[in-house]
């Protein structure tokens, strides 16, 4: 759904009715996706039993490893390998499954709100002049920042994906043809080896949770936002040496879900801009919720940048944040000056979850 000069014409009848479509096509994937999660499932539970029992014969085969005929033990680390590599993509089949689905829940819950938004409009005339045209217009471009945005964030996790799990696994399986050449000519080496892959796997293992902690914290669902912020400053500053500082005041009372997640989002995006492009070594940031708002702080003491008019010359990232800010209600500052660091912080009405 474009803001171009196309849209102009359209009324707002019509703008419904394409929002709706885009929302039914939307159930549709998330049905389909929904099918295909159930299934993968059923097939990782069927492979972590075929590698359980894989893993028992090589624990038997090693009390054995000395009078054991050669091509028995490598008949079964070719079966164990086997299991332990299809175990590994389907893993990570699933894994891409329910991404793929929570982007979509976070695209319908998105596009229902703007639906809602515009049944409350009142009239149905042509969106072509005056105030109601510069609303729908605004409102328009906001929803194609979004959309932008969720694309942008889906082309990078499938580059991290491409450069560091598939990669990964490229090599898991060189080196695995290169310890089952090794087995008949030198079992010392072939241990090395599958000693080499065993550290690779567990370093590989360790960035893939890393990598599924960002799409999806756990933590967020089951202790909440102080928590889940804490711990993500943790994993930053191990991977980047950058000293993130939380501190959260008012308590750490739960918050509705959607909130928690937009301001764990907003968080996670200004720390990256803090990672990618600030060079500071030190980010600072406050959560504090009182009884009626929830304000946030993100500071660094980086190279900063010319923060006037921010709004039009920065980045989709801060837009994008500043939009949602605003759908909530909120406000939002940023101020930063070249050499002196980034300040930026907003404040949004503070609702409470009714699952406490």
């Amino acid at each position: 759904m474009s803001a171009d000069t196309s849209a102009s014409t359209k009324t707002l009848g019509e703008i419904q009715q394409e929002v709706r479509a885009e929302l039914e096509k939307n159930r549709r994937e998330t049905k389909e996706i929904e099918l295909m999660i159930d299934q993968s499932q059923l097939e990782v539970e069927k492979l972590v039993r075929r590698n359980g029992v894989a893993s028992s014969k090589l624990q038997q085969i090693q009390a054995q490893f000395d009078t054991m005929p050669r091509g028995d033990i490598r008949a079964a680390y070719d079966v164990a390998l086997d299991a332990q590599q299809r175990l590994f993509v389907m893993r990570g089949q699933l894994e891409k499954l329910q991404s793929d689905k929570s982007h979509l829940d976070r695209y319908r819950a998105l596009l229902e709100t703007f639906l809602r938004a515009l049944e409350k409009t009142p009239g149905t005339t042509k969106v072509g002049g005056g105030k109601s045209a510069r609303t729908h217009s605004a409102t328009a471009e906001k929803l194609e920042t979004m959309i932008q945005a969720q694309e942008s964030e889906r082309q990078r996790l499938s580059q991290q994906m491409h450069d560091g799990p598939a990669q990964a696994l490229s090599n898991f399986i060189l080196q695995t043809e290169i310890a089952m050449r090794l087995f008949d000519m030198d079992q010392e080496r072939a241990r090395e080896e599958l000693a080499n892959l065993k550290g690779a796997a567990t370093s590989t293992f360790k960035k893939v949770r890393n990598f599924i902690a960002d799409l999806r914290p756990m933590m967020l669902d089951d202790l909440g936002l102080a928590p889940t912020l804490k711990r993500y400053a943790e994993n930053m500053k191990e991977q980047t040496g950058i000293d993130v500082r939380i501190n959260v005041m008012g308590g750490e009372q739960r918050l509705s879900p959607y909130l928690e997640v937009m301001i764990f989002r907003a968080v996670q995006e200004l720390l990256s801009n803090v990672a990618s492009h600030s060079q500071a070594s030190v980010a600072k940031v406050l959560l504090d919720i009182s009884e009626d708002q929830v304000r946030v702080e993100v500071e660094d003491n980086g190279r900063g940048f010319d923060a006037d008019n921010w709004t039009e010359h920065g980045g989709m990232g801060l837009n994008l944040i500043k939009d949602r800010v605003d759908m909530l209600g909120g406000e939002m500052h940023v101020e930063s000056a070249p050499a002196q660091g980034t300040r930026v912080n907003f404040n949004i009405p503070a609702e409470w979850s009714n699952n406490l």
